[in-house]
């Protein structure tokens, strides 16, 4: 486990975020469709936070995508980047996330954010943040669809329904990995195609809801929490406290 640093020109209030958004919002890839799934690496991350103590830990699980065996992994805690804003939770977490992913001895290959891409009101949310920042191909699957809506999907597993925003553009697709279960959210994130995301959600659910990347980054980032709690709480406590209240929608 390594301690994140926030880096000193991060923004600290909304506007300067949003600013940050529309900047970079135009860098994202959308016409390439990304690796096949069952092939390479396929990483997750994904992270806890401790409100009292305004920590928050990153975990990158890295799978081998014809397999699901773990092959590599590392975590990183610090202190939460910004305050709690919907639509802004990239700026809280991806410093932690960055340096988890920094950490890997190995190509992480595709990233799977436990939240979302293309599916955001500004249509730039954390998968596609995090893959501008990197330049690695990256997806959203998110467990909510935050504030879109879909026509209802048919019972078996791999049934889908387009993600609608309010003006009816499609950002995502609503996706039954579990038949007749609450389906997840699937979104591209940066370098790779709505159609490739769907696949490799699927690749990745073949026993549970949610995809094995994000089950496993979500059980080692609360570890590296407990951890970080006990090992490090001068360090990463210091200073001026921020709102790190559980964004419950990335």
């Amino acid at each position: 486990m390594i301690t994140a640093q926030v880096p000193a020109d991060w923004p600290a209030i909304e506007q300067a975020a949003r600013a940050v958004q529309d900047a970079l919002r135009g860098r994202v890839v959308r016409d390439e469709s990304g690796p096949p799934p069952g092939t390479g690496h396929v990483t997750g991350v994904d992270v806890a936070y401790d409100d009292e103590r305004d920590l928050v830990a990153a975990a990158a699980v890295v799978l081998d995508a014809a397999t699901l065996a773990v092959v590599a992994e590392a975590t990183a805690v610090g202190r939460v980047a910004f305050p709690y804003v919907p639509g802004l939770l990239a700026f809280r977490e991806l410093p932690a996330v960055r340096a988890a992913l920094d950490a890997l001895p190995c190509p992480p290959g595709l990233v799977v954010c436990d939240g979302y891409g293309l599916a955001h009101p500004r249509r730039f949310g954390l998968a596609s943040h995090l893959g501008v920042l990197t330049g690695l191909p990256t997806m959203g699957v998110a467990k909510n669809p935050f504030t879109f809506t879909h026509p209802p999907l048919a019972p078996p597993r791999g049934s889908t329904a387009p993600l609608l925003a309010e003006d009816g553009e499609e950002v995502g697709a609503a996706l039954r990995t579990r038949s007749e279960v609450k389906p997840v959210y699937v979104s591209a994130g940066h370098r790779v195609s709505l159609d490739t995301a769907v696949a490799h959600t699927l690749a990745l659910t073949p026993r549970y809801r949610l995809p094995e990347t994000t089950r496993r980054a979500d059980s080692l980032c609360r570890r590296a929490l407990r951890e970080g709690r006990d090992s490090q709480p001068a360090d990463l406590t210091s200073g001026a406290s921020r709102d790190s209240s559980r964004n419950p929608s990335p």
